[in-house]
């Protein structure tokens, strides 16, 4: 689908779209429908019979029925409205809207995410997102050169150039950026308790239709799915869960959450991997029960990517950087509650985790 223009700012969206060849007599709300899937076809129709969507050269409001043409540009808008809102035991979840900014230059902005921040616009979340933040905030384009989940917080890095943000894409691909994410899991039956491990499970989905979001582990020397590799170290135990760090060797989707769950701590508030697709889908339609709520504990999963290592990149860069973001302080403040944990034994959990991430980082 061809995009012709774009423009995100905080409260609306707009993009103009040029019909290919294979849209030719399709219907206008089967074409919109592709672009928001997310979105019902009763939410398409009612977008482009208000006159959200406009062909050009036509006088709007359109019919939903109506046939496009190879060629035509088909005008969308979107204004911010509720369907980005996020719910926790019926209320509100209030986002975090100034997120920080742990460094900054010419090339590259490197920030701290909020939990249920996207890192670029995507489906229906098309206003809180990182790129668009920042690109209303500075007035240039942001790339994104990587993703993190719209659940997980923590250390994101930005482009603020094409040349810069290509090469670092492609340390990205070629898993040459060293990575350490910080998580709290649950303890269940057969819960490794070992200090340190290595897990070698490889990673695939095998579902169909809506259960396709679920990834699958498959044995380490079989067939199925992709390699993954994830290191842990474990800093603390407690009786039901465990704080530890998860260091990625690889970039697959879930792929922290499901290793862990393999060891018998899924993480604390995933819905996915520590509830089940039932439980996924009852929080997505707004419909989750007390006792969802009190096995999830928190409203996202307790995942926080806590630092990066980036090489030295010539000619842009002569020497590597590394990133630390502290612990995010809903996670904080479920430690200091559900752990009876004060600040300093946060900060001494913090420090004992910055130790480990150089030591890690050093030795490669």
């Amino acid at each position: 689908m061809g995009i012709i223009t774009k423009s995100f700012q905080s409260e609306l969206f707009e993009v103009t779209y040029q019909a290919e060849p294979h849209h030719e007599g399709m219907r206008l709300d089967q074409f919109v429908q592709v672009y928001l899937p997310s979105f019902s076809r009763q939410q398409v129709k009612n977008k482009i019979t208000c006159g959200d969507v406009m062909i050009e050269g036509r006088i709007p409001p359109h019919r939903p029925s109506v046939k496009i043409h190879e060629r035509n540009r088909i005008y969308l808008r979107m204004n911010k409205t509720v369907h980005e809102d996020e719910y926790w035991n019926n209320q509100k979840i209030k986002f975090d809207i100034n997120p920080e900014e742990i460094y900054q230059d010419n090339d590259l902005l490197v920030i701290n995410k909020p939990a249920f921040m996207a890192t670029h616009p995507t489906g229906k979340h098309l206003f809180y997102a990182a790129t668009v933040f920042f690109e209303e905030k500075y007035k240039m384009k942001i790339n994104s050169l990587h993703r993190l989940d719209r659940e997980t917080s923590g250390v994101l890095l930005l482009g603020k150039n094409a040349r810069f943000s290509s090469f670092v894409t492609d340390f990205f691909e070629n898993s040459e950026i060293k990575k350490c994410y910080f998580f709290i899991g649950v303890k269940q039956p057969g819960t490794n308790t070992e200090n340190s491990f290595s897990v070698k499970l490889r990673l695939g989905t095998l579902n169909e239709g809506r259960e396709r979001v679920i990834v699958n582990s498959y044995p380490e020397k079989g067939l199925e799915g992709k390699s993954a590799h994830t290191d842990f170290f474990i800093l603390e135990k407690k009786e039901k869960y465990i704080l530890g760090l998860a260091f990625p060797k690889t970039g697959r989707q879930h792929q922290i959450r499901v290793h862990a769950k393999s060891q018998g701590m899924p993480l604390l508030g995933d819905k996915l991997y520590l509830g089940g697709y039932k439980i996924f889908q009852r929080f997505k339609d707004l419909i989750p029960t007390v006792e969802d709520h009190n096995l999830m504990e928190i409203p996202r999963h307790a995942l926080h990517a806590m630092a990066l290592k980036i090489p030295a990149i010539p000619p842009l860069s002569k020497e590597e950087k590394i990133f630390i973001g502290k612990f995010p302080k809903d996670l904080r403040d479920w430690m200091k509650m559900k752990l009876n944990l004060s600040e300093f034994d946060c900060l001494n959990i913090e420090h004992k985790a910055f130790l480990k991430i150089e030591e890690v980082f050093e030795a490669h």
